[in-house]
């Protein structure tokens, strides 16, 4: 199909995808309990025709289209969920939910991939092969749903795989294109420091839990600094310290928790050793013991080159070559990853911030919100760049 044929698809169904994530921002909920926006996009999708859909999981959805032919299969992803954040927007559509938000992008993900596969949907007979619209669950909280998805078979079969992020630090009418390591695996720590406890004013008679703390946070950022190339990527973050109960008494213990965010395999595996070897010495030398604990997450996203040509090439052809921006890779994590580990695939961002509109909170505030003209960028990428890859590209 032509590229004024495809816009006037797209143009057809834009007030609808707006309208859509509409009512998903108005009714956000939380990850593995997406009960009701599951069954909202399953009901619409059964709407549209040509579609074999099924429930992966409790809280996910499935949406094959299968052309008249045989041919390659293209996958296709949006996360659903919301996140624990109490709204301050004050628009007519804010969130219904106390204390729930989409305040990620998430209900303007599935609104793009229901707006795509509408489209696609009129188009079986001209397809060959398969697109697969994969909603999935639980990307915001660890283990993910995009490891239960593929543990559910979504991805058997399937050539390729794409999905994207809505952006607001990039300027709606952007896309953002990272070859090779994008997004980092989001691993977390936890420590806790049994010290003794007792009177602030005799410190002597105590193992201060705290002092010994403080030099366990600032040695942390010694394997950064000191144990790491300077050329790879790597952030160790303490974001909790946790101790006391007032100012007169010095605690037996503390609690310390953080990330650290990485893209070498081999870096990330060593990274708790050199953790746990601070944190040992550290509190031997000062008479306390310690427990130290490390959790792997998503693995990081590492873009297949040939297939994120194909997404540039996309946007070159669709949009102009001003549209492009080559961004650098980011700390964040994704569990999209769990798709590519079956399969070549690209994660991309298109632009959803507008200063001009005022548009300009970062992700996971009470105040994020998108420019909704990202909405049909988004459809008109995701239809054309299934259509490209269905015929082959990469």
């Amino acid at each position: 199909m032509t590229n004024e044929e495809i816009k006037r698809l797209v143009n057809e169904v834009k007030e609808e995808v707006i309208a859509w994530r509409r009512h998903l921002h108005a009714n956000p909920e939380l990850s593995f309990q997406e009960e009701k926006t599951a069954q909202f996009v399953y009901d619409t999708l059964q709407s549209f025709g040509n579609l074999e859909l099924s429930r992966p999981t409790k809280t996910s959805v499935m949406a094959r289209l299968i052309g008249n032919q045989p041919g390659r299969v293209v996958a296709i992803r949006a996360d659903m969920d919301a996140l624990p954040i109490q709204e301050e927007n004050t628009f007519a559509f804010a969130s219904k939910n106390p204390g729930v938000m989409h305040a990620c992008g998430h209900d303007g993900h599935t609104a793009m991939l229901l707006g795509t596969a509408k489209i696609l949907s009129k188009l079986r007979d001209q397809i060959k092969g398969e697109v697969r619209f994969l909603f999935q669950h639980a990307e915001e909280l660890f283990p993910g749903g995009a490891e239960e998805m593929v543990q559910a078979g979504v991805m058997d079969g399937v050539d390729v795989v794409i999905g994207t992020h809505l952006w607001s630090p990039l300027e709606v009418g952007k896309i953002g294109i990272v070859y090779g390591p994008m997004m980092a695996a989001p691993d977390r720590f936890f420590i806790r420091i049994h010290g003794k406890g007792g009177h602030a004013a005799l410190p002597h008679q105590t193992i201060d839990a705290i002092a010994i703390g403080a030099q366990v946070v600032t040695n942390l950022q010694y394997i950064v600094s000191r144990n790491t190339d300077p050329l790879e990527p790597l952030v160790v973050s303490v974001t909790q310290f946790v101790a006391g109960t007032t100012h007169n008494i010095i605690p037996g213990s503390v609690e310390i928790q953080g990330t650290v965010r990485s893209f070498d395999e081999t870096l990330r595996k060593n990274v708790p050793k050199l953790m746990e070897r601070i944190v040992k010495g550290i509190t031997e030398a000062h008479g306390a013991t310690y427990e130290f604990a490390f959790e792997y997450g998503y693995r990081p996203v590492i873009n297949n080159d040939e297939v994120t040509r194909v997404i540039e090439e996309t946007v070159r052809e669709v949009f102009g070559k001003e549209a492009v921006d080559h961004m650098k890779p980011n700390m964040g994590g994704e569990d999209f990853s769990a798709f590519m580990q079956k399969a070549p695939g690209s994660f991309f961002y298109v632009g959803a911030g507008n200063k001009e509109k005022g548009i300009i909170y970062p992700h996971h505030h009470p105040r994020f919100t998108i420019d909704e003209d990202a909405l049909e960028i988004g459809v008109r990428l995701f239809v054309h760049a299934a259509l490209k890859l269905l015929a082959g590209a990469s």
